[in-house]
């Protein structure tokens, strides 16, 4: 067996482990991925409804803090509070989304790396049947 032939099964046999590991991580990294962009989808469903009501509250608080002149103060200062509220709610949902948007990109990159090792070894192994 010469030099050569010894490092290309080397070489094979280093990429099958390879693959052999990462074909565990890619499927898990798909699953925590599915798994992110459901919990973003139901925070999406269940965080807008929420949003518009506390918009509705607000718009409500106003018309009642109108016609009370002498708790005009503290209205302003918990309406002041709720719209805070919202933007914080706001805030994370755009941080969710971002979230999720990472991790489906992560996906596809490890999808993309599954597939060119997939090729790789295919090539590798058509051209040592045709060389042997």
């Amino acid at each position: 067996m010469s030099l050569g032939t010894l490092a290309a099964l080397i070489a094979a046999i280093a990429v099958a482990v390879l693959v052999l590991f990462l074909i565990p991580l890619i499927q898990s990294a798909r699953k925590t991925a599915q798994s992110i962009t459901s919990l973003s989808d139901l925070l999406t469903n269940e965080l807008k409804p929420t949003i518009r009501e506390l918009n509705e509250v607000l718009a409500e608080l106003r018309t009642v803090g109108g016609g009370v002149a002498e708790h005009t103060d503290d209205v302003k200062r918990f309406m002041s509070a709720l719209g805070d509220t919202g933007t914080q709610l706001s805030t994370i949902n755009r941080s969710v989304g971002l979230f999720t948007g990472l991790l489906q990109q992560a996906g596809t990159v490890a999808t993309g790396a599954k597939v060119a090792g997939k090729y790789l070894l295919e090539s590798y192994l058509q051209r040592k049947m045709k060389g042997a």
